[in-house]
C-alpha cells in the first residue's frame, strides 16, 4: 500500500486553528472566521489533490496510508497512530470538508451580529476535525478516538448559545444519549481483541474468516448499538429533533453532513463482520426499517421547520441504516444516498435558517406562509432540496433512495415484500410531510402578525444555498452513472459480490415509488392549501398527537429508564447518607466522647500530675514483678 504525506494535514489544519482561535481568545474576534473558512477550504483542496490522486491509480493500488507515530505496544499488540484513505473514506472527506467549507461562509454572514462569533468558528473547526480522524483512522482504536471529538465538539455546538437554559438540556440530553452509543463502541473493541487479539480494520478482516458466528454477532450488535447512538437511530433517536437548539449552520453540519451519517460509515467499513453475522444484519434492517417509518411519522406533525427537518434526517439515515443491512450492493447505495442526501439535507437546513433570518428568527411554519414571493431564491433552493429528498426525476433523491427500495425488495421472500413495502410507505410519507413545509412556508396566506416584511438573505448565505442545490440536482446522476459509486466502492465494500433474483422489473419499482410518492403530494395539498390558521388546530387524530409528542419516545425514556435510574440513584445515596456516612459519625462521635472524658483529666495542677506518674510507675514495677516471679 501507497504511503501519503498529506493525510496528517487533513486534520492537523483545522485541529490547529481551532487550538489556535481558543487560545488567542477574543483577539481573533476580527479575524478568526476568515482564518477558520480558509483552513477548511484548504482541507478541502488536499482532499480533491488525494481524489484526482487516487483516481490516476489502479482499484488495488488507489488506497494510501500514513503512519504517525506508535500509540500503543504492549509485549505483540501494537497500535499505530495511522491513517487510511481509500474509496470509501475519500467520499466522506470530500463531502465533510465541501459541505464544511460552504457552512463556514453561510456562517459568516449568519453569525456576523454574534459576540462569540470567533468560538464558533472554533467549534466548526474542531468538528471537522474530528470527524475526518474518525473516517481515516485504519482501526477501530483510532476511529474511536474521532468518534468521541465528534461527540465533544457536537456538545460544544448544540449548547453554543448555552445562557439558554432548554439549549445547555438539549446539549446534555445529545450528550448522554451518544455515551449509550459509545459503551456499544467500546464493548465492540473489547470483544475484538479479547477474540482476535487485533483492533485494525485489516487484522479483524483477516481473522473474522475463521471466527465463530457468535463472537461476529456480539461484535455487530456493539456497533450496531454504537451506530444508533450517533446516528439517531431507534432506540437512541430522541436527541435529534432537540439538538435543533443549536444555531442552524449546525444542524446543516452535523444532522445533514457529518454526524448523523458516522454510523452509516461504522457498519460500511466493518462489512465484513456484518457480511458473516446474519442476525446482526438482521437487527440493522429491523432497526433501519422502524426508524425511517419513526423519523417520517414524526415529521407530519411538527410545526418547527428545523424539527420537521430533523425528523426528516432521522428517516432518510433509516433508509442508509436499512440500505447497509442489505448485503454488499445495499452498502454502495447507502454510501450513495448518504452522500446525495448531504447536500439537498445541508440546502434545506440552510434554506430554514436563511427562512428564519427573514423571519425575525420564528421557527414555527404555523407562522410563515407566502413569503415565497419575498424570497424568491431561498424559495427555489429550497424548492429544489425538497424535489430531490421526495425523488422526483432528475433529482438527486430519486437515484439514491430508488436504488434503496428496489434493493429492499429484491432482499427476497417475505423479508424482501416486507422491507419493500416499508421503503415505499416512507416514501409516501415523505413527500407528504416535506409538501407540508413547503406550502406552510412559500406559500398561503400571511401568517406572520408584523408589519415587517420578510427579506431575502444576503449574498454569504445564498450563494452557499446555491451550490448545494446543484448537487441536490446533478450528484444522484453524477454517482449512479455507469454505476460509477457502484465500482469505485468495489474494492472496499465489493457490491459485485453478491446478486438478488429480481423480484420485480426496475422500472416498475420506479413507477410505484413515484405513484406513491404523488399521493403523499396530492394528500397534503388538500389538506393546506389555502388559507391556514396561526395557531396548530387543537381536534386532531391520535396518531397526530402521539406525533407531536415525538411518538412518547421522551415518555418512553423517563418511564422506563429516567424515573427507576432516579430510584436507584436514590436509595444508592440513602445506604450512604445512613450506612457509610453513619459509620464515619459513630467513628467521630465515639472519638469526641473519648477525648471529652479524657479532657476531663487534665486539671491543670502539676502535683496531680506527679501522682499519677507515681501511680502509674509502682503499676509497672508491680506488673514486672508479677511476671518475672
Amino acid at each position: 500500500m501507497q504511503t501519503s504525506a498529506n493525510l496528517v494535514w487533513l486534520i492537523a489544519l483545522p485541529l490547529f486553528s481551532s487550538a489556535i482561535l481558543l487560545l488567542i481568545g477574543k483577539r481573533a474576534n476580527s479575524w478568526g472566521h476568515v482564518m477558520a473558512t480558509i483552513v477548511s477550504a484548504s482541507a478541502f483542496t488536499i482532499g480533491v489533490v488525494e481524489f484526482f490522486a487516487m483516481q490516476s491509480r489502479t482499484g488495488e493500488n488507489r488506497a494510501v496510508t500514513q503512519n504517525l507515530f506508535t500509540w500503543i505496544s504492549v509485549g505483540s499488540f501494537n497500535v499505530n497512530a495511522s491513517l487510511l484513505l481509500d474509496q470509501l473514506s475519500i467520499c466522506f472527506v470530500l463531502l465533510i470538508t465541501g459541505v464544511g467549507t460552504l457552512i463556514h461562509i453561510y456562517s459568516i454572514a449568519y453569525m456576523s451580529h454574534d459576540l462569540d462569533r470567533r468560538r464558533f468558528f472554533a467549534y466548526l473547526n474542531l468538528f471537522i476535525a474530528a470527524m475526518l480522524l474518525l473516517v481515516l483512522g485504519d482501526s477501530y482504536l483510532n476511529l474511536y478516538v474521532g468518534w468521541e471529538g465528534v461527540g465533544l465538539a457536537s456538545y460544544l455546538l448544540i449548547g453554543f448559545w448555552n445562557q439558554k437554559p432548554a439549549y445547555a438540556t438539549a446539549a446534555k440530553k445529545a450528550f448522554i444519549a451518544n455515551r449509550v452509543g459509545d459503551v456499544g463502541l467500546s464493548l465492540a473493541i473489547m470483544i475484538a481483541f479479547a477474540t482476535f487479539g487485533d483492533v485494525s480494520f485489516a487484522g479483524i478482516k483477516e481473522h473474522a474468516e475463521h471466527a465463530s458466528s457468535t463472537q461476529l454477532t456480539a461484535i455487530g450488535l456493539m456497533l450496531l448499538l454504537a451506530a444508533c447512538g450517533k446516528s439517531a437511530q431507534f432506540p437512541l433517536q430522541s436527541w435529534l429533533g432537540d439538538a435543533m437548539a443549536g444555531p442552524t449552520p449546525v444542524s446543516a453540519l452535523i444532522h445533514a453532513a457529518t454526524m448523523v451519517t458516522a454510523g452509516v460509515y461504522l457498519i460500511t467499513r466493518s462489512n465484513f463482520i456484518f457480511d458473516q453475522a446474519p442476525i446482526a444484519q438482521l437487527m440493522v434492517l429491523i432497526v433501519g426499517g422502524v426508524t425511517l417509518l419513526f423519523g417520517a411519522i414524526i415529521g407530519t406533525a411538527k410545526d418547527d421547520i428545523k424539527k420537521a427537518l430533523a425528523a426528516s434526517t432521522m428517516s432518510q439515515i433509516g433508509y442508509m441504516i436499512l440500505a447497509t443491512g442489505l448485503g454488499p450492493i445495499g452498502y454502495a447505495f447507502a454510501i450513495m444516498h448518504l452522500l446525495t442526501h448531504g447536500f439537498f439535507k445541508a440546502s434545506m437546513f440552510l434554506g430554514a435558517g436563511s427562512v428564519m433570518h427573514g423571519m425575525k428568527d420564528e421557527v414555527n411554519m404555523r407562522k410563515y406562509g407566502g413569503i415565497g414571493k419575498f424570497m424568491p431564491i431561498t424559495a427555489l433552493t429550497f424548492g429544489l432540496g425538497y424535489l430531490a429528498i421526495i425523488g422526483v426525476p432528475p433529482f438527486a433523491g430519486f437515484y439514491s433512495k430508488d436504488k434503496i427500495i428496489e434493493t429492499a425488495f429484491n432482499a427476497g421472500g417475505i423479508k424482501g415484500v416486507a422491507l419493500g413495502v416499508a421503503t415505499l410507505l416512507g416514501a409516501m410519507i415523505t413527500a407528504f410531510y416535506m409538501t407540508r413545509v413547503v406550502i406552510l412556508t412559500f406559500f398561503g396566506n400571511e401568517r406572520w402578525g408584523h408589519k415587517d416584511e420578510p427579506h431575502e438573505s444576503p449574498a454569504l448565505m445564498l450563494i452557499p444555498i446555491g451550490l448545494l442545490s446543484i448537487g441536490s440536482i446533478a450528484s444522484g446522476f453524477i454517482l449512479s452513472k455507469g454505476q460509477g459509486l457502484v465500482n469505485w466502492l468495489e474494492p472496499v465494500v465489493n457490491p459485485l459480490k453478491e446478486h438478488h433474483e429480481e423480484f420485480l422489473p426496475a422500472a416498475v419499482i420506479s413507477i410505484m415509488t413515484l405513484a406513491v410518492v404523488a399521493i403523499g403530494i396530492f394528500v397534503a395539498v388538500s389538506k393546506y392549501r389555502g388559507d391556514q390558521l396561526a395557531q396548530a388546530p387543537e381536534k386532531v387524530f391520535a396518531l397526530t398527537k402521539a406525533a407531536r409528542r415525538d411518538l412518547f419516545q421522551d415518555d418512553f425514556n423517563e418511564t422506563v429508564f429516567m424515573r427507576p435510574g432516579q430510584s436507584v440513584v436514590k436509595n444508592i445515596l440513602n445506604i450512604d447518607y445512613i450506612v457509610i456516612d453513619g459509620l464515619v459519625r459513630a467513628v467521630g462521635s465515639v472519638s469526641l466522647t473519648a477525648g471529652s472524658r479524657l479532657r476531663s483529666l487534665q486539671n491543670g495542677y502539676v502535683r496531680s500530675y506527679a501522682l499519677l506518674m507515681f501511680i502509674g510507675a509502682l503499676a509497672l514495677i508491680a506488673a514486672i514483678w508479677v511476671l518475672t516471679a
